[in-house]
């Protein structure tokens, strides 16, 4: 019989599939795209793989972080009950509110509006509402243009959640699969890229900048802002922390193992990729606009072959990505509702144990966020978000061993005090430059984060006229 936690949800997952969610909600499109407009801000291969050094140093950094909170504190919703007793209950709702509205589905969005791109570049899709292409909204989202692809995404999202309300078992192994046809294509890449005669492993060292200008800590944070977008994703795990057994221990532990190994992965990656492409063919991807890195480098080795390839292998890896942020976001909102700090339809689990009501009210709200903007808009307004929390969990690690001194911790993160302080300083340097050179999509993020003040003020006085 399945042990079950005391808000019904049954603890199902073990070390292995904790290591499973962690790299799958990890691995998505950035592995594929983001070195182009790394290439864009640093105009140099070898600050590029600085970049993706450092913003790996820094996502373990905050990883290790992480594991502590969450070996402490683990349980379902993960940050938003870590924030209730490191600070209060307001910083913990504007987190699950901040999850609702930008992080978590805009990232769902994101990672369905790749997947669809893949797919159209194979089957060409048939164009759709053409007339109101041109339709917008104070000529910043134009909802139906590129609408076949938008109708795909919006589609594939309808088709997740539906599997995910069947139980998280059955994610789980759906997961696993998907992951492991993943890492096969990767390492595919990798040993075919590095083994063919193009491969120049002295171009992908190179230092020199193409506009021989040097390279400035605000270039760096912005080319660091994609590399942690490609990072981003393993404190999701957390979200499911009361459906882990031994949490406490397996949570901390499958985080640190699964960053470990995506770090490795994404080095090795675009490390082949900067083999492979001169930094100015990459330069030239960004300007572009409908091209990927990914493609344009399997395409010197393997020719139009490759770009199938490649096309497929988005498809599965933004598939398998998606599908992991479906299942783990959707238990914030359902934590938060139990509380009647959302709504109350949310925190009610299905006959699969699953928060069903809380699954569809995250898919509509995804699917509309698909119709708002691009995948590179929707990506830099998430980090600019996620970031000011990556960095108060870090700084939680500080207050809780205050407020908790002799609690048992399963995990004690490696190089305290340092490692921590280096999070909350790297999170509010980026926070400020994505507001410097990125203002209209930290501007975004901002609104749609701070819709929470008011709806704390509106569930609070519903709670108070409605008790439960």
């Amino acid at each position: 019989m399945q042990e079950i936690n005391k808000g019904g949800l049954k603890k199902t997952l073990g070390l292995k599939l904790v290591i499973v969610f962690v790299i799958a909600n990890i691995l998505g499109s950035g592995v594929y795209k983001k070195v182009a407009p790394m290439a864009d801000a640093l105009h140099s291969s070898g600050w590029v793989l600085i970049a993706w050094v450092i913003g790996g140093i820094i996502s373990l950094f905050g990883a290790l972080s992480y594991a502590e909170v969450a070996g402490l504190l683990a349980d379902t919703g993960g940050d938003y009950v870590y924030y209730k007793k490191i600070y209060n209950k307001l910083f913990a709702f504007q987190f699950g509110w901040s999850t609702f509205t930008v992080m978590q589905t805009a990232a769902i969005s994101s990672l369905a509006y790749v997947f669809a791109e893949s797919f159209n570049s194979i089957v060409h899709l048939p164009p759709m509402l053409q007339s109101f292409s041109d339709f917008n909204i104070a000529q910043v989202f134009y909802p139906f243009k590129d609408f076949n692809v938008k109708f795909t995404a919006i589609v594939l999202i309808l088709l997740l959640t539906w599997i995910n309300s069947k139980g998280l078992k059955t994610g789980a192994r759906l997961g696993t699969a998907i992951l492991l046809l993943v890492f096969i294509g990767l390492f595919t890449i990798i040993g075919f890229g590095l083994t063919s005669h193009e491969a120049d492993f002295s171009r992908a060292i190179q230092m020199h900048t193409t506009n021989n200008q040097p390279v400035t800590f605000s270039a760096m944070f912005t080319a660091m802002l994609a590399a942690f977008w490609a990072y981003q994703g393993w404190a999701s795990v957390g979200f499911i922390g009361g459906e882990a057994k031994n949490a406490n221990k397996n949570i901390p532990r499958g985080i640190a193992i699964g960053v470990f190994i995506v770090i490795a992965l994404y080095l090795l990656v675009n490390f082949t990729y900067l083999t492979l492409l001169p930094i100015e063919s990459l330069e030239q991807v960004t300007k572009s606009g409908n091209t990927i890195a990914a493609i344009e480098a399997v395409k010197i080795f393997w020719g139009r072959n490759g770009e199938l390839f490649i096309a497929i292998l988005i498809m599965v890896t933004t598939l398998g990505a998606n599908h992991a942020t479906i299942i783990t976001s959707c238990r914030v909102y359902y934590a938060m509702a139990k509380e009647g700090l959302f709504f109350k339809k949310v925190g009610v689990l299905n006959k699969h144990s699953v928060p069903g009501n809380s699954l569809l009210f995250q898919c509509v709200w995804a699917c509309l966020l698909v119709l708002s903007g691009t995948f590179d808009q929707l990506t830099d307004m998430i980090i600019f978000v996620m970031f000011l929390f990556y960095g108060a969990t870090a700084l939680g690690v500080f207050i809780l061993r205050k407020k908790m001194p002799d609690a048992p911790r399963p995990y004690k993160v490696w190089g305290y005090p340092v490692v921590p302080a280096i999070v909350i300083l790297i999170s509010a340097g980026l926070f400020i430059n994505t507001i410097i050179t990125q203002p209209r999509e930290a501007g975004f993020g901002m609104i749609l984060m701070l819709t929470g003040i008011p709806m704390w003020y509106w569930f609070n006085r519903k709670k108070n006229v409605n008790p439960q």
